[in-house]
């Protein structure tokens, strides 16, 4: 087993998180970065405080999103648990069940 996937488990284990909630993560993460999902036109400012995320966990998700905008949302957890600040880790192990929220809130952007 490399260290990589090492890494991966212990955090799935020690946080009791899964692959779907990395995912669940990720696709939130676009969605702060580009509410619109780049369709032309959309242009929205969105307080995320008004879905439970603080500004220094909206900006940490920005810059994620940013980085996954055109990828699966099925990345390496290790690679992307490290580009969380520990305030972000907080909260996304508090509102792992609660990220589809976000992506719901959005139905027409929604590719699922």
């Amino acid at each position: 087993m490399s260290q990589n996937n090492r890494e991966a488990l212990r955090i799935e284990e020690l946080y009791k998180l899964k692959p779907v909630h990395f995912a669940d993560l990720i696709r939130a993460a676009q969605l702060v970065y580009d509410p619109g999902k780049g369709v032309s036109g959309i242009e929205r400012e969105i307080d995320w405080n008004e879905f439970g995320i603080p500004d220094g966990v909206a900006a940490n998700l920005q810059l994620l999103g940013k980085e996954f905008q055109y990828s699966s949302p099925h990345a390496p957890v290790d690679e992307i648990w490290k580009q969380l600040t520990p305030e972000t880790r907080i909260w996304f192990v508090e509102n792992k069940e609660r990220l589809w929220i976000i992506e719901e809130s959005f139905p027409a952007l929604d590719e699922d």
